[in-house]
């Protein structure tokens, strides 16, 4: 196959959604196929509906993956393209699902539902992203969800994983997200705020320019608190599985999440997931079981959360143990990409033609 990505920036971008693109990108490769990367420069939600001035989508490819970040800028591309081409869009998360003012999102939810009706078909990382495009424009059409995976960094064994939730010390926390009012750090910090010295660690991984201003208030308030943190900026590779390697738990107190890719890296690890009841955390995390969920913003309960961890370490270590049985559980990446890359075959071997009448059927039966 030919097959064009067209994304927003470099796509060595350190997040969920890039890393998922990655992913996808290695391995349709490693299976021959032939996948040419559009970049649009980032800039501003206003400057991106500029776009629509000049931007034509790619023309020499058997099918185009639009990762639905460069909504914005490919509208008019969209409805006026070739329409031999499919045009399938990858959505990590609809931008509309995000904590923001209403009438924000209401205008949000006018340019995303006119971007989703003009394409052909989706790719999911979720179920819970896909209903949030069924409740926008009520049909998901042709579709696939695959997930992410968390295999990519290795990982310990439950051996390993005991051994280290029982060693004495401060509770070991870590923050894996991009330093920005949706993911919430000034919601954990807050719940680190009630506890004495000595209760915890917090090691604050993800980048520190998506919201400079708020990164630096957060920086400020952390240097208030009687739990020791360091903030590193965003990492990979080596000095992330370093981290991961030691830490107790992962705690990312986010607004809402289209899937969390960090809770299952960390699980990979053992460390049990403390995230919150919005979005799609609640599939990935047990209450109990290999972590826990909190209200959105709720700083008491995660607290409360906190300090049971470092007191009970019996807790901890089979909370642990069941973080990593349940990463166990999971696809791998290979397996998630060959789902997407089977969907694609098929969707060309059949034509879209072909493929939205059985679609109509298929629902006409539902």
């Amino acid at each position: 196959m030919n097959i064009a990505l067209v994304i927003y920036g470099s796509i060595e971008t350190i997040s969920g959604g890039y890393l998922y693109d990655r992913q996808l990108v290695a391995y349709l490769r490693s299976c021959g196929d032939r996948v040419q990367i559009t970049s649009i420069p980032p800039g501003s939600y206003f400057s991106h509906l500029l776009d629509n001035l000049s931007f034509r989508l790619p023309s020499e490819a058997d099918i185009i993956i639009e990762d639905e970040l460069i909504h914005p800028s490919v509208l008019a591309a969209n409805f006026r393209r070739d329409r031999g081409i499919p045009v399938i869009s990858l959505v990590h998360n609809l931008h509309s699902s995000e904590r923001r003012a209403g009438w924000q999102n209401t205008l949000l939810r006018q340019t995303e539902r006119r971007y989703l009706e003009s394409v052909d078909g989706f790719i999911f990382n979720s179920g819970t992203t896909r209903d949030s495009v069924l409740r926008l424009i009520g049909d998901a059409r042709l579709h696939v969800v695959a997930p992410p995976a968390g295999d990519r960094l290795g990982g310990l064994t439950p051996d390993v994983v005991r051994k280290r939730a029982i060693q004495p010390g401060p509770l070991r926390l870590l923050f894996l997200a991009s330093v920005t009012p949706l993911k919430g750090l000034h919601v954990l910090l807050n719940a680190l705020s009630g506890l004495p010295g000595g209760c915890c660690t917090l090691d604050v991984v993800g980048s520190l320019a998506a919201d400079a201003a708020y990164a630096r208030h957060m920086q400020v308030a952390a240097a208030t608190l009687a739990a020791p943190t360091r903030f590193h900026g965003a990492l990979d590779g080596p000095p992330l599985v370093e981290l991961l390697r030691s830490t107790d738990a992962v705690v990312i107190p986010s607004y809402w999440e289209g899937f969390g890719i960090a809770f299952l890296e960390g699980m990979a690890f053992g460390a049990p997931a403390i995230g919150t009841t919005a979005g799609a955390i609640p599939q990935m995390i047990r209450d109990g079981v290999n972590g826990y969920v909190v209200p959105p913003g709720d700083a008491a309960e995660l607290r409360e959360i906190i300090r049971n961890l470092a007191s009970d370490r019996q807790l901890l270590a089979r909370l642990s143990v069941g973080a990593l049985a349940y990463y166990q559980s999971c696809p791998t990446w290979n397996q998630s990409a060959a789902i997407v890359r089977g969907f694609l075959v098929e969707l060309l071997s059949r034509g879209v033609s072909d493929r939205w009448q059985h679609h109509s059927q298929e629902q006409s039966r539902q």
